[in-house]
């Protein structure tokens, strides 16, 4: 989709819920205008720009641990069938194990702290980079691998030329999703456990029924998380397909 396309596709949805919010005409749907207007508030006041800084942090780090462990143990799995097997059942465990009991049980067991809270995210997120990065291991071509070894290929090269190739689109189909599904549940952690962060705003604004400050916040992450996509993982994405 081209920059025009896109821009025509935002302007159609800003057009759309300004209709609806007009026939709508209630305050639990608030128009674009009232919603700029309170995140510009709030930018002034200083606090959206606090929370939201506060929020990335957590993101950044929980996002960061879970790929690391999850790529690791999910090539693990992926070349030796005996340890997937074993840790197949935890695995199933991770996977169906709700998040809201995730998060309920760290902030029981080591208190209501960023360690918790990150924690939390990361022993709910790990189980789905695992079987992400797995499936790609398993999904390689082996012909390659038996070419590296009459060859005599060293097995940094092996690595390097044969596996990172053929597993990079998995790596960045879980990079998108792992963020996408982690500052989902840092904002519940945020909700739930935590004296800053957006969660913990947009659980003050529930209370007092400030929908337009939910919105506000909610647009101003997502506008973040869009910058992200395009300035960090497009150009990578873009790298690696001429690298490869």
């Amino acid at each position: 989709m081209n920059n025009s396309n896109k821009f025509l596709s935002i302007l159609i949805f800003i057009i759309l819920w300004q209709s609806i919010s007009i026939l709508a005409n209630t305050d639990v749907f608030p128009s674009v205008v009232d919603i700029l207007r309170s995140f510009f508030n709030h930018l002034l006041n200083k606090d959206l720009i606090f929370h939201v800084s506060i929020t990335l942090q957590r993101v950044f780090i929980a996002f960061i641990i879970a790929m690391i462990i999850g790529v690791f143990f999910g090539i693990i799995m992926g070349l030796f069938p005996k340890i997937d097997s074993l840790l197949d059942i935890f695995l199933i465990i991770g996977l169906n194990m709700p998040a809201l009991v995730t998060i309920i049980i760290c902030y029981i067991w080591f208190g209501l702290t960023d360690f918790s809270a990150i924690l939390a995210v990361i022993i709910n997120k790990v189980p789905i980079i695992i079987v992400n990065i797995r499936e790609g291991i398993k999904s390689m071509d082996k012909k390659y691998l038996d070419l590296a070894k009459i060859y005599e290929i060293p097995k940094k090269d092996i690595i390097r030329k044969i596996y990172l190739p053929q597993i990079y689109p998995y790596i960045m189909a879980t990079t998108r999703l792992t963020i996408s599904l982690v500052w989902k549940i840092v904002l519940v952690v945020e909700l739930l456990g935590r004296s800053d962060g957006v969660g913990f705003q947009i659980a003050l604004f529930f209370q007092d029924f400030d929908i337009t400050s939910i919105f506000a916040y909610s647009f101003a992450f997502i506008f973040i998380v869009i910058l992200i996509e395009k300035i960090l993982l497009n150009p990578l994405e873009i790298k690696m397909r001429r690298w490869r």
